[in-house]
């Protein structure tokens, strides 16, 4: 049950507040775009695979929040632009900036998960452009 529900516990209000605001914004935009349902199966994918990982690599550690899934929204929202199997700029911007200042941050150590994101970050990357082949 835990590799589920992780995604709604949070360390405070400001770690809750960070998320829920990314969620509210991106949330409605990718709905949109993809529908309710794949987007709920998204969110599922993401907080199992976001799980498993850290559970794989960190089984002494709790892991709570949904970063995982805001990183996986950024990323559906940005690879929402794909037209006829072009990768959109917009993506390779997002991953350079967002991924790439995740993987910077893996050597601190700031009690944040920056693994999750990364993999949050890829599952939107994977379940977009399986989406994009669907609707062509």
């Amino acid at each position: 049950m835990r590799l589920f529900t992780h995604v709604l516990g949070h360390a405070d209000i400001g770690h809750f507040l960070g998320n829920i605001c990314l969620v509210l914004v991106l949330g409605p935009v990718v709905e949109s775009r993809y529908s309710s349902k794949r987007l709920f199966w998204a969110i599922v994918v993401t907080a199992l695979v976001t799980g498993l990982v850290h559970i794989a690599i960190f089984s002494k550690v709790a892991l709570l929040g949904a970063s995982g899934i805001v990183f996986m929204l950024i990323f559906l929202s940005s690879v929402s632009g794909i037209r006829g199997g072009n990768i959109p700029v917009s993506l390779i911007l997002v991953a350079v900036i967002y991924l790439g200042q995740e993987v910077l941050d893996m050597f601190l150590s700031d009690n944040i998960s920056q693994l999750t994101h990364i993999v949050g970050g890829l599952c939107g990357i994977v379940m977009g452009f399986r989406m994009a082949k669907k609707r062509r």
